[in-house]
């Protein structure tokens, strides 16, 4: 689990890096997610400077970077 979110990160962190915002709808991605409890998909986009949305129950997720961080 621990490599597949590391894969994870590294990809959020990419797009992100020269898009505004990457929304998750890949099943293998979305699998990873949601073996973590909503605090912990919370705290990991806390952890790397992200905001995280839930849309359509879960079914797709977005990650934006976090402004208000500074």
């Amino acid at each position: 689990m621990e490599e597949y979110l590391a894969a994870l990160t590294t990809k959020i962190a990419g797009i992100l890096s020269i898009k505004s915002e990457y929304l998750v709808t890949q099943p293998a991605e979305l699998r990873i997610l949601a073996d973590m409890s909503e605090e912990d998909v919370r705290e990991f986009a806390k952890r790397h400077g992200w905001r995280v949305i839930r849309r359509l129950g879960g079914r797709q997720i977005e990650f934006y970077n976090d402004a208000g961080r500074g």
